[in-house]
Formats: structure tokens, C-alpha cells, sequence
């Protein structure tokens, strides 16, 4: 690939208490001229993390989803905060959202979403060697905690509120690392 774009002009055209919509106006390479747009997410990104109870028990959680407006079954996850790396971050989300902590956390790859219309990074984090910590978060309602066998691998992929594309492939990413 060529030279990245020249950015000639970058402008906030919406902000919210989560998200903001930048207008980028670019100059490529071979003079053309374009303007983007994109979504912006929290700036230190989020985390997504795979707690195992063992080698073989994960523990999903299922809870509501504003965007598809119903109950989802997925991975915990959530924002970093300003000082936390992402190996904290998960940490803390499993200790508010299952109840647990872990004692041996792993990054296993960062994922984009969408990256043509959303600067936003998930560090996907395996959790191991889990011990009951439970700590408050900002959750409206109590998540339910969902254990599921790896080895029920096709019943899990088919469950129809496991629709979240990033859970789905944390999942396969968890299972090829762990067989």
C-alpha cells in the first residue's frame, strides 16, 4: 500500500457521554480528496475477557444489550479507565460482572470493529487460576453468570443470544489456544 492520507482537516461534529462523531477531510496520495467520517470510542479502549473456571468451564454472562434491545449471552467486558492497562482492566470487570479475579491474566489479540468507521481497540484477555472476588460496578441489574463446557462447543456457537462477533471470536481464539 501506499502513503497514508494527508489529514487536512479534522472537525467534532457530535459528542455524547460514550461516543463522538469526528469529520475527517483527507488528501490521498494520488491527489483525490475525501471526507469521512468516523465513530470514536473511549481513547484507552475496552477489554473482553475469557474467565476460566478451569480448562474447560468458561463463564459467560448474559445481560442487556441497548443496541439489539434485548438479553445477550457473551463475554464480560467494559472500558479501561485512565491509568489501567488492559491486563487490570479485565481484572476488575470479571471481579465486578462474575464475581471472580484472576491470578494469571494473558493478552491474546486486539481487535478492531469496524475499522473504516470506528477508531476504537478491544484487548482480548484470557483470565486463569480465578478466585471469588467480588467488587461493585455500574451494572443496572445483576448479571447472570452463565458456566458453559468448551466441549458443548457447537451447542454454544448455536445459542441464538450469542450473536456478539467479538465474543465469538475471542471463543474460537480460547479454544485453539487451549487444545
Amino acid at each position: 500500500m501506499g502513503k497514508l492520507p494527508t489529514i487536512l482537516s479534522r472537525q467534532l461534529i457530535a459528542k455524547t457521554r460514550l461516543f463522538r462523531v469526528e469529520q475527517l477531510d483527507l488528501e490521498f496520495s494520488n491527489g483525490e480528496q475525501r471526507c469521512y467520517e468516523r465513530l470514536i470510542g473511549g481513547e484507552r479502549g475496552s477489554v473482553l475477557v475469557v474467565p476460566m473456571m478451569d480448562d474447560e468451564t468458561v463463564l459467560l454472562i448474559r445481560e442487556y444489550s441497548a443496541g439489539s434491545q434485548d438479553y445477550q449471552l457473551g463475554l464480560p467486558k467494559g472500558r479501561m479507565e485512565r491509568d489501567e492497562d488492559p491486563l487490570e482492566a479485565a481484572n476488575r470487570e470479571i471481579r465486578e460482572e462474575i464475581g471472580y479475579g484472576a491470578r494469571e491474566l494473558r493478552l491474546i489479540k486486539t481487535f478492531t470493529i469496524a475499522p473504516a468507521y470506528i477508531r476504537h481497540q478491544t484487548h482480548v484477555i484470557l483470565a486463569r487460576d480465578l478466585y471469588p472476588d467480588r467488587q461493585p460496578g455500574d451494572e443496572p441489574e445483576p448479571i447472570e453468570v452463565v458456566p458453559w463446557h468448551l466441549s458443548d462447543w457447537d451447542e454454544l456457537i448455536g445459542q441464538p443470544d450469542l450473536t456478539e462477533a467479538r465474543s465469538i471470536a475471542a471463543l474460537y481464539l480460547t479454544r485453539d489456544l487451549l487444545t
